[in-house]
């Protein structure tokens, strides 16, 4: 770019040639001229405390710690809350696992409340601090975490517990019947000599029902020389349950049957002086007494003595 000056004193025009170089310096120099008139008029304001640079600073200090504040007291406020929900679920679970342990029937490890001494004095409140409040929070996490841990374990024992009540034969095979031979020696009524009794007996009339002890698969339903019609019920972990002397035999080998399910009912077949049902409990295939799995039971109070 060329910038001609033409002057009446002077003889001829002259010329200004203008190159790019020249207006990035001219440029340059005019920022560098605004950013120090900036800074010295910033530095002579606040040398010299001028009422209206005070008062800005002092506005924009008071909106940043107002700011401050209110996220101070928003943080405080969340973790006031989060503390109170932690205190509501650590009650919450605590009551939880009394409960679901007097169920399973175990005892918790409650340290017991220690009696407070005297005390006293004026009430002077201490709200806490952001500090204190998440040591708090820290401490009942963890407690809710510990409570967790208990529940998962009272958890598991209630399970067991529920799984062995449904595999256990507590249930009386037969209804209203009237209470045999039990377990144990006696003369056996046929030979009358002294012989074992592996099981109880139930005196019914013939067709009376006959439904399983407890949670099982069948294992054999079939006709025995000495049983007659016979039901094997395998409840699992090598216990097994036996059904003899039936009339008929309603489920066949391999069902899967639940706890007062119909088996068949009671007979007079096989080794049998009258109408009765042979009920055998054994463990790993050796004889245990019925009456110790029944008796857990709430129905073998209320059974019949012969």
């Amino acid at each position: 770019m060329q910038i001609i000056l033409v002057s009446r004193h002077l003889k001829a025009a002259r010329t200004i040639t203008i190159m790019p170089r020249h207006v990035v310096a001219g440029l340059a120099l005019f920022i560098f001229l605004v950013v120090l008139t900036s800074l010295l008029f910033s530095w002579l304001s606040v040398h010299w405390r001028l009422p209206v640079v005070e008062r800005l600073i002092l506005s924009l200090q008071q909106q940043e710690t107002q700011k401050t504040q209110d996220y101070l007291s928003n943080n405080l406020l969340l973790m006031a809350t989060r503390l109170g929900e932690l205190q509501a679920k650590v009650v919450q679970l605590d009551t939880l696992g009394e409960r679901l342990a007097g169920v399973v029937g175990i005892k918790l490890d409650v340290v017991p409340p220690r009696k407070p001494s005297g005390a006293g004095g004026p009430y002077v409140p201490a709200p806490m601090t952001a500090a204190e409040l998440q040591r708090e929070i820290d401490r009942l996490a963890g407690n809710v975490e510990h409570s967790a841990d208990d529940l998962s374990v009272l958890e598991s024992r209630l399970l067991e517990k529920r799984v062995k009540e449904r595999l256990l034969p507590t249930t009386l095979p037969v209804k209203n019947a009237a209470y045999g031979s039990p377990f144990g020696h006696r003369s056996d009524p046929i030979a009358g000599l002294r012989a074992m009794h592996e099981g109880i007996d139930f005196n019914a009339e013939i067709g009376t029902p006959v439904v399983v002890a407890a949670d099982g698969v069948v294992l054999s339903a079939a006709y025995h020389a000495e049983f007659g019609n016979l039901v094997e019920v395998d409840h699992g972990e090598g216990l097994v349950s036996r059904y003899a002397h039936l009339s008929r035999v309603d489920v066949p080998a391999g069902k899967l049957v639940r706890r007062g399910e119909q088996l068949g009912a009671v007979g007079n077949t096989g080794r049998s002086t009258g109408a009765h049902l042979h009920f055998e409990v054994r463990m790993l295939g050796v004889a245990q007494n019925p009456a110790l799995f029944l008796k857990q039971g709430s129905e073998f109070a209320q059974l019949k003595r012969r």
